[in-house]
Formats: structure tokens, C-alpha cells, sequence
């Protein structure tokens, strides 16, 4: 049955260990079941991601800086230049470089809040390919102590089931999943409704010759009703001859008794622009992009900009890089028992420049410390000659 774990063995039976206090609650939510993901990540990458060009340049924007910033490998005692873990971060698969395989890494992490990195291992030692997995075809296995003990990779109805070890699952933090991440593309899912819905109001708008209204007004026969079939050729003549973006501002023949009366925007017309302005910044917050950086409309000034690319740095790319390169390591180290610290190397950020540079000009001028000291604050490593 389902909630066989929960029995109590035979007496020739060891109880198993529990790994956490919240081991024995997890396992009660989960009952050894598959935990599959309650949101549609499929139909959320569809429209904010493929439909959406806030969405699209928001992950875009944070994924491709984030792939692009330089890593570094230490230990207690040196940073080193070469290194088996360097060199399979650096060509981790035969199709892609270290900068493909972040980039698809960081942007499932974006859309889905989960990203599954696959070990292609061999008999001992480092794996010796990395692959970035579809978040939508990975579902969680967990165990009868409610952590993970399983994988399973779903593709055009076939089954791969991977062994936990095999996986480095990185989620974002969720208050209410055990096993799956929280995206800030849920957070920004009625913002994005809201700006498609606008942007589908606009192109309908161009479809009537960005018309919002007008009215031709019968004043024939003294009757003011129109004939059914007068009715319905003028009706067959405006669709054919007067609609879309190719007729735009062709003149329209009148025939005696029908006179057009053109009317303006309406408020509700004028307000359409502005909510989607807004629906726009409320993307870019759920990403932390700022909306300055996407070309959102806004202050616009040299010196904003500069503090804005800072603040997406410091704010969203360094803290994202940091906590993967972070799970990246310690899960390689499984496999060959060495502690290894990988992080971004803020030293090579040119956004972060004047920061390091007042931070550096601060440390070498505190007498005070020594070198030791000073390297430490720095985030250096040890000299090797002490």
C-alpha cells in the first residue's frame, strides 16, 4: 500500500533512521508519492516567456549575465588556475561550452524555479559530461524519509528514472512545496496576462485601421433606417476595402445620405497604454530586472542608468550566481571528497568596478592589518608561502 513505511516492521527489522525532524512530517504530505508540481510550466514559458517580450528579455537579460560571469576555484589554502572541476565547468559536453550549458541552466531556474543538471558519470571520479534538463519533464521521487531518492526524466510517453545522486537539483525558495522551486514567472502571471491582453488590444485596434471608433450615419429617405440589403453591402464594402494596416488612410467614397462622424479616443482608450506601462514594470519586478534596463519608459539619465546595470549586478545576478555556483560545488565535491569553494569572480564584473576599486583602496591603506588580513577581506585565499 501506499503508507506501508509508516508500519511498524518485524522485530528482526532495524527502524529506518529519519534524516531531519522534518523528515517524518514531509513524508506524511508526501506518502512516498511522486510530488508532482501544481503549476503549468509549460503554459507559463508559452506566454511569458515565448508571447511576452518583457518576460522574454527579463530572463534573456539575467541568464545571459549571469552565464557570462567569470567563476573561481579555491580551497583553504589557494585559488587554482587548473583543475579538473575548471576544466569539465569550462567544455562540460561535447555540444556545449560553460556558457550555453549556465545560460540554459540559470533561464530553467527563471522560468520554472527548478533547474536539474544531469552527471554523465564515469567509474570514479568527477562525472565527465554535465546536462542541463527540462525542468516541465523532470518530476521529484521522494522517499520514505521524504527527501528525493529518485529522478524521473518523462519524453514523448517514455520513462527515465536517475538515481538522486546523479542530479543536482537547484530549486528557488518555495513556503509551500517540499520538492519544487517557486519561479518569479508565477509572480509575474497576471502581469503578464494583463500586458498580452493590451498588446492584443492594440493589434486589434491596427486591424481597424487604428480607428478606435466612428460611426457613418444614415440620412437617406427621411426614414433613418437603412435597407437590409444597403446595410449589407456598405457592411461587405468596409471589411473589404477599408480594414487593416494596408488600407490605413485610404480615403472612404460616400454615397448620398450616408455621412461619417469620426470620434476620438475614449478614456478608457487612453488609459490602455498606461496599464500596460505598468503591467511591464510589474514584470521586471518579479525578475529584479530594473524596468530602465529593458527600455521601459522612465528617468532616463546617464547616471540612472550606471546606478541602475549596479543595482541588477549587486541586487539579481550576483546573488543568483553565488547560490548556484555554491550548489554546483558542493554537489561535484560527492564525487571526489574535495571542499571546494566555486563563486563569481567580482573582480572581473565591470559593473562592480568603482565598488572594488574603493573597496581595495580601503583594505591597502588599513595599516593596521596585515596581509593575511587584508586577503581575507578581500575574499583571497592564503599566499602559498605563508
Amino acid at each position: 500500500m501506499v503508507f506501508d513505511f509508516l508500519r511498524r516492521g518485524s522485530a528482526g527489522e532495524a527502524p529506518e533512521a529519519k534524516a531531519s525532524a522534518a523528515g517524518p512530517v514531509v513524508a506524511w504530505q508526501t506518502g512516498g508519492r511522486v510530488a508532482w508540481s501544481p503549476r503549468d510550466t509549460v503554459t507559463l514559458t508559452r506566454t511569458g516567456f515565448s508571447g511576452n517580450p518583457v518576460g522574454f528579455r527579463s530572463v534573456k537579460l539575467i541568464a545571459e549575465a549571469a552565464a557570462a560571469l567569470p567563476l573561481v576555484l579555491q580551497d583553504q589554502a589557494q585559488r587554482f588556475d587548473v583543475h579538473p572541476i575548471l576544466s569539465l565547468m569550462r567544455r562540460p559536453n561535447a555540444a556545449q561550452g560553460r556558457a550555453e550549458l549556465m545560460e540554459a541552466l540559470f533561464g530553467q531556474l527563471l522560468l520554472s524555479g527548478n533547474a536539474y543538471v544531469e552527471a554523465v558519470q564515469a567509474e570514479e571520479g568527477l562525472p565527465v559530461e554535465l546536462h542541463v534538463l527540462r525542468s516541465d519533464r523532470m518530476s521529484v521521487v521522494p522517499g520514505a524519509d521524504g527527501w528525493p531518492k529518485a529522478y524521473d526524466y518523462v519524453v514523448g510517453g517514455k520513462k527515465h528514472r536517475f538515481a538522486a545522486e546523479n542530479i543536482c537539483h537547484i530549486k528557488s525558495f518555495h513556503p509551500q512545496d517540499d520538492h519544487y522551486g517557486f519561479s518569479p514567472m508565477q509572480a509575474a502571471a497576471m502581469a503578464i496576462d494583463v500586458h498580452n491582453s493590451a498588446s492584443r488590444w492594440s493589434k486589434s485596434l491596427l486591424d481597424n485601421a487604428a480607428r478606435p471608433s466612428g460611426a457613418l450615419v444614415w440620412k437617406g429617405d427621411g426614414h433613418g433606417v437603412m435597407a437590409e440589403d444597403q446595410f449589407r453591402r456598405l457592411s461587405d464594402e468596409i471589411e473589404q476595402n477599408y480594414r487593416g494596416a494596408r488600407n490605413a488612410g485610404r480615403p472612404m467614397v460616400l454615397e448620398g445620405g450616408l455621412d461619417w462622424k469620426p470620434m476620438g479616443f475614449s478614456p478608457s482608450d487612453m488609459e490602455f497604454q498606461k496599464t500596460k506601462e505598468a503591467a511591464a514594470r510589474e514584470i521586471a519586478l518579479a525578475f529584479g530586472v530594473p524596468p530602465m534596463l529593458l527600455g521601459i519608459q522612465g528617468d532616463a539619465t546617464y547616471s540612472n542608468y550606471q546606478e541602475a546595470n549596479r543595482a541588477f549586478y549587486r541586487l539579481t545576478v550576483l546573488p543568483l550566481v553565488t547560490r548556484v555556483a555554491a550548489a554546483v560545488a558542493d554537489w561535484l565535491a560527492g564525487f571526489t571528497g574535495e571542499e571546494m569553494v566555486l563563486k563569481p569572480d567580482l573582480d572581473q564584473v565591470p559593473a562592480l568596478s568603482a565598488e572594488r576599486d574603493a573597496q581595495w583602496a580601503r583594505v591597502s591603506g588599513a595599516d593596521f592589518l596585515t596581509d593575511a588580513e587584508k586577503r581575507a577581506l578581500l575574499g583571497l585565499p592564503e599566499r602559498a608561502d605563508g
